[in-house]
């Protein structure tokens, strides 16, 4: 096949590298059709695309053209961060975790919504606005459907969750028509989430009139929904610096209270990587103690405020589930917290799964930068402990001339009369 009986330069060619180019042998094409967009629904793109919102897109059973609008105009890897179509039945519950009531209803759209914005939490950088819609349909297909023909919408927002069912008139488009119509939909839907205005008009009839579902969430709310896991963390940009740095240097802990030890810390720690976005994390759940209260965690948040740095509340306090939480993350830690790390005494005793649990992390992109502590009236670093071989390009010191604390959050708490 060549490229000149390609019909449309609309279409997309794509040569499939996989395939060596050898003289007497065709090279395979693969052609993928742009769908047509009138100059509303590019305008509504562009429009999304200008603004700082990252986006990750679930759709099942319909509103493909919808992702090729979005795809096709240019800009769209500003918006857009993922975009999966789980469409077999076995790939839906793999995504959702569970075998939902119905594949095509307003509950589905909501809970693809739900995973799709955690999903964009984790891989859009701190400060950007996070979005996730979900979509489900069941549209015309090669066999009469017995019910109705129908989709359903869902966007969430960190603090907005919004969802909409249309009912649409039986026989009255084929099926591409349908997944126009649906995708026009999914555009308006995106363009709201992202507080884009529009005069974009759907074709749908009089008759096909949305039912919609709204709620909103206040702060309090929000952590609540982490706290119950709901959501997997909420992003508290004090900084106030819409940074494109992709890794996070993360600093964790309780935080109570906050110190200048905590400060310089991370300062040290991203200067020593030069490039990325330091920010602290508080994680709302403990291993062995109960959940900190939603007034704790606003209190603790308050230090963060006044400062001017950023803080990450998660609901996760082991390191390996951290890294899954932050991929490519540097997490800063203490030499006390390395030395419990690598200690097996910590995996029930055994080391192989200290090893695992660790590679694990290593395998997601992360890093930690080793500072000294003080270990039962001993200044240990990095050097001092017996590292495994596999892990030791994970573990990055912090030289003690560059940094050195001796006092800790529970001495200043002591000191303050707080114990």
């Amino acid at each position: 096949m060549s490229p000149l009986s390609i019909p449309d330069w609309n279409d997309i060619v794509w040569r499939a590298s996989c395939y060596p180019q050898t003289d007497g042998l065709d090279i395979p094409i693969v052609v993928i059709r742009r769908p047509k967009m009138d100059a509303s629904a590019r305008a509504m793109v562009e429009a999304i695309n200008a603004t700082p919102t990252k986006a990750v897109l679930y759709f099942a059973g319909g509103a493909s053209q919808a992702l090729g609008w979005m795809m096709s105009v240019p800009g769209a890897s500003s918006t857009v961060l993922e975009a999966v179509v789980p469409y077999s039945r076995m790939s839906m519950i793999q995504l959702l975790g569970k075998v939902p009531a119905q594949f095509a209803s307003r509950q589905t759209s909501e809970d693809m919504a739900l995973m799709a914005y955690n999903r964009a939490l984790k891989l859009s950088q701190p400060g950007f606005p996070a979005l996730g819609v979900g979509f489900s349909g069941s549209l015309a297909s090669s066999r009469p459907k017995l019910g109705d023909h129908r989709f359903h919408v869902s966007t969430r927002t960190s603090n907005h969750l919004r969802s909409s069912t249309v009912t649409l008139s039986k026989g009255l488009r084929t099926r591409e028509q349908e997944d126009k119509v649906s995708s026009q939909f999914v555009l308006k839907a995106i363009a709201h989430a992202c507080m884009v205005p529009t005069t974009f008009v759907s074709e749908l009839t009089d008759s096909e009139v949305p039912k919609e579902l709204e709620m909103q969430f206040n702060e309090d709310q929000e952590l609540e929904q982490l706290i119950n896991g709901q959501i997997c963390f909420k992003v508290y940009p004090f900084l106030n610096d819409m940074s494109r740095a992709e890794r996070k240097i993360i600093l964790s802990g309780s935080f109570n209270p906050l110190h200048d030890g905590h400060l310089k810390l991370l300062e040290v720690a991203a200067s020593i990587l030069g490039e990325g976005y330091p920010c602290f994390e508080l994680s709302a759940v403990n291993a062995d103690k109960p959940p900190l209260t939603v007034s704790q965690i606003k209190q603790r948040v308050e230090q963060f405020e006044k400062v001017g740095t950023t803080v990450i509340i998660s609901n996760q306090p082991y390191f390996y589930k951290k890294a899954e939480l932050f991929p490519g993350s540097a997490f800063v830690i203490g030499a006390d917290t390395a030395a419990r790390l690598i200690n097996p005494k910590y995996y029930s005793g055994d080391y192989q799964r200290m090893l695992e649990t660790l590679l694990g992390c290593k395998s997601t992109g992360c890093v930690f930068l080793v500072g000294g502590r003080n270990i039962n009236g001993d200044f240990k670093v990095l050097d001092d402990f017996d590292m495994p071989s596999e892990l030791k390009d994970m573990f990055i010191p912090i030289p003690p001339e560059k940094f050195r604390l001796d006092i800790s959050s529970t001495e200043i708490r002591k000191s303050q009369g707080m114990l």
